[in-house]
């Protein structure tokens, strides 16, 4: 059973990394002139994605809560590749902060700059923080959803990491309500290896955070709500996230 698993779950990254390609290139003349051509095409993905999940490797998803469609700040827990995927399908127009050494990568660089996703610089916090602060500021960064990840990368399933000051810097600057998110999808699709394990993939949109809370109050209650509705998420999937913290 082991053994098909892993075949399935190589055959799945394989045919993925495939599709990303094809589309990258289909979709390349109309994303060059035009960020609606690098939205369809990253929808697009994400879409079969997550569909060939559920009949590949038998990964289901499923978004839960009030998905924002207005501006605000979406503030998500990190633990797969699939909740980037599952949170970019859910809301209309997404903007994600993500790793400057990203935008260098083949096809997924240029479609994240004509998406106008804000790249920093890890071990820089200052000027990271004062790149998005201008980016956001300049209008180069369109209305919409902008994500950010609190922890500051992935994750994994059950491990503990320190929330970083970015999400409030941002809520404080921009004004915007922030939407705190959580996930179990790193039980299915992890960090490190190309095993996908079957379940229920969830993607929890909880609660808004009324602009105005100073930064102590709103990181507390960020961390709170976010780890605590992922144990649960965790938890409902068979998986006791508190028993090896």
């Amino acid at each position: 059973m082991i053994a098909i698993r892993w075949a399935l779950s190589i055959l799945y990254v394989v045919q993925n990394a495939v599709m990303m390609l094809v589309m990258g290139i289909v979709f390349l003349p109309w994303a060059i002139f035009s960020p609606k051509g690098a939205m369809m095409a990253c929808k697009s993905y994400a879409r079969w994605a997550i569909w060939t999940a559920r009949w590949m490797v038998g990964i289901r998803s499923e978004v839960r809560g009030t998905v924002p469609t207005d501006a605000v700040l979406v503030a998500a827990k990190h633990q797969s590749f699939l909740d980037i995927l599952m949170i970019f399908n859910a809301v209309p127009q997404p903007r994600f902060i993500m790793k400057y050494e990203l935008m260098f990568t083949p096809i997924i660089g240029l479609y994240a700059w004509r998406l106008g996703c804000v790249p920093v610089r890890r071990g820089k916090r200052g000027a990271a923080i004062k790149a998005m602060l201008e980016d956001v500021d300049s209008g180069r960064v369109a209305p919409g959803q902008l994500v950010i990840y609190p922890q500051g990368t992935r994750v994994p399933a059950g491990q503990y990491r320190p929330y970083k000051v970015g999400p409030y810097v941002l809520y404080k600057e921009t004004g915007q309500a922030a939407v705190p998110v959580a996930t179990n999808a790193g039980l299915f699709w992890p960090k490190g290896t190309m095993l996908r394990t079957p379940g229920l993939a969830v993607v929890d949109f909880l609660d808004p955070i009324a602009p105005g809370r100073g930064q102590e109050p709103f990181m507390q209650h960020l961390e709170t709500v976010v780890e605590d509705r992922s144990n649960a998420l965790m938890r409902e999937a068979g998986f006791d996230a508190d028993a090896i913290r």
